[in-house]
């Protein structure tokens, strides 16, 4: 089983840089258009994989290992993820995040459609840190949706904001233990809090989140223009009471992001409030969050089959060569699986820690499957790139400078 899970995740991985081909099939080949468009989908890869790999467990092992297989993977990140994209996602919480950046932007010696890229590629990836990463992402992806997006621009701009956003989500969330699923993987284990968080990685990783930004935003000046337009269907002002109880019921949810029980019965409450006053909503992002949660619960049941090998290449690097090699490894795996495994090995170094997981969000912005929010991005954003398809390789190139840039941040600094 472990000889076929290694061979299903690199299937899957594959599949992860072939969503474009498949998309092309769907419109050269009609008849099975429906097929094809489902396996174009890059948030159906992994769960696709899943799927063949129980089909192969129950085959050869029996309904009763496969069950208890399935029964031992811990899916509350998935889960957690899909309940604060659909609140983050929301009208209310959109409006107010759009508020506090365009009151920024105001204060900043920059032309306004300037200031704006800055922000959301910068402020809003550090709000990560607080509001967790997921949220940030789905906040910042949206933003960019409606604005910069919603008008013609270069392709090359597209790829490079997405690749400094992605970069810039995955080490703006190390301010705080909790934000960040590959520190989460291992803060409680390891009693990483706050200070240690902003003193270690924080303080780093700002300063490469303003380097990216800022680096961005010279560079395509003169196509940031449209950033600064208000959207063509500017939808009413949500009032104050309802914008408080909408943060309220996301900060209840990241309060409890480890109890599933917990932040998913709030998610309910949070679902009747909003049909309630559905006159304050826009469509809540369901089918996308959805998605995402496929997509992390699928790479939960292929990783768990990667343990073999993963772990022994991890354990004979020393803490140089293992920043750089979870920097790389992170690319074809969750950079929250990686930490994971290293949190099941005792008499690691402090030092070996910090390079571990220092280098597992340096590389979380180079693939879809790197960073557990990327699916999110990928989700919301999409739609606006040819064929509906961000292109795996267009990806990597344009993450490839501000994770260069990350990785001056934590390894000279």
């Amino acid at each position: 089983m472990q000889i076929i899970g290694a061979t299903l995740f690199g299937l899957a991985v594959l599949h992860t840089f072939s969503t474009k081909f498949f998309e092309h099939l769907a419109h050269t080949h009609p008849r099975h258009a429906g097929t094809w468009h489902l396996l174009g989908e890059v948030e159906v890869v992994f769960g696709f994989w899943a799927m063949v790999l129980m089909v192969f467990m129950f085959a050869l092992s029996g309904k009763q290992e496969a069950t208890l297989y399935l029964d031992s993977r811990n899916f509350t990140e998935a889960m957690f993820v899909f309940a604060v994209m659909v609140i983050a996602g929301t009208r209310p919480i959109l409006q107010a995040v759009g508020a506090a950046v365009r009151l920024l932007a105001r204060r900043l010696p920059l032309p306004r459609g300037m200031a704006l890229y800055f922000l959301v590629l910068a402020f809003v990836p550090l709000m990560g840190s607080f509001i967790t990463e997921p949220a940030a992402m789905t906040l910042a992806a949206l933003m960019l949706r409606d604005t910069l997006f919603a008008h013609p621009v270069s392709r090359k701009l597209k790829y490079a904001t997405i690749g400094v956003l992605f970069v810039n989500i995955s080490i703006g969330g190390t301010l705080t233990s909790f934000a960040a699923p590959p520190v989460l993987m291992v803060a409680g284990k390891w009693n990483w809090d706050m200070w240690f968080m902003v003193s270690t990685f924080g303080w780093k990783a700002a300063l490469a989140v303003v380097v990216n930004a800022g680096a961005a935003m010279l560079l395509f000046r003169d196509e940031l223009g449209p950033m600064a337009q208000e959207p063509g269907t500017e939808a009413p002002r949500t009032p104050l009471s309802v914008a408080v109880v909408h943060l309220v019921f996301l900060a209840l949810v990241v309060v409890f992001a480890h109890h599933p029980a917990v932040f998913m019965g709030l998610f309910l409450f949070f679902l009747g409030f909003a049909t309630a006053y559905a006159r304050h909503q826009d469509r809540l992002i369901l089918r996308e969050a959805l998605l995402v949660a496929f997509f992390l619960a699928g790479l939960v049941v292929l990783g768990g089959q990667q343990q073999w090998w993963l772990e022994p290449v991890l354990m004979r690097m020393d803490a140089d060569v293992v920043y750089f090699g979870a920097a790389a490894l992170t690319a074809i795996t969750d950079n929250a699986a990686l930490t994971y495994l290293g949190s099941l090995v005792e008499g690691l170094s402090a030092d070996f820690k910090v390079a571990l997981v220092a280098g597992a969000v340096t590389g979380g912005g180079l693939t879809v499957i790197a960073n557990a929010p990327n699916p999110a991005g990928v989700s919301i954003l999409r739609g606006k790139f040819e064929d509906h398809t961000i292109d795996p390789l267009g990806l990597l190139i344009a993450a490839l400078p501000p994770t260069l840039v990350a990785a001056l941040a934590f390894r000279v600094l």
